[in-house]
């Protein structure tokens, strides 16, 4: 696996080493040893899916508060999306910023989420599938996001949003001043 750093402070994007033949190819996508090595988070307690029908669909922009926070390791196996994560870290160096990566089942790629992240997506395909590892087990209580089209983060997103969800574009903007409660 090939680790590297992003323009924000602490995630990682994550490319799998092919071993291709006829066949097709074999690669690992995760190994504890190597994550560690990293400075990464290695256990991961939960394995999520989402499936997405339609192109353009935006799923975001999602967080688990303290004590609850949570490291996610996120990939694309079917289709392709566009993934952005935005730093919700007060004291962080990238604070309040944001960057998009394309993942897809192309690219093989994976993007590893620290904790205080807020991530969401956009589907480039029709019949996108998402794969997450996740380092603390869902707490309906502690879930919480950030809506993708605040000002205060001014994401691009490459396509009209075709499907969204009523919370999801319910979240409430951020006041930048007072930041976000992680």
């Amino acid at each position: 696996m090939q680790f590297s750093r992003t323009r924000l402070a602490d995630p990682m994007v994550i490319d799998m080493q092919r071993l291709e033949d006829a066949r097709g190819f074999f690669a690992r996508t995760f190994c504890a040893r190597e994550f560690a090595e990293a400075g990464l988070v290695t256990e991961f307690v939960q394995d999520s899916q989402s499936y997405n029908r339609t192109r353009g669909t935006l799923r975001g922009m999602h967080f688990q508060v303290a004590p609850h926070r949570e490291t996610k390791l996120v990939r694309c196996i079917a289709g392709a999306v566009h993934d952005v994560i935005i730093d919700l870290r007060p004291g962080s160096p990238s604070y309040l910023q944001w960057e998009g990566f394309e993942l897809s089942a192309a690219n093989g790629r994976t993007l590893y989420v620290p904790e205080g992240f807020a991530h969401g997506f956009q589907t480039l395909a029709d019949d996108t599938h998402i794969l997450y590892a996740i380092s603390r087990p869902y707490a309906p209580e502690a879930s919480t996001g950030v809506r993708h089209d605040d000002p205060a983060f001014g994401i691009a997103w490459p396509l009209p949003v075709t499907e969204i969800s009523d919370k999801d574009a319910a979240w409430p903007l951020i006041d930048p001043a007072r930041g976000v409660r992680i």
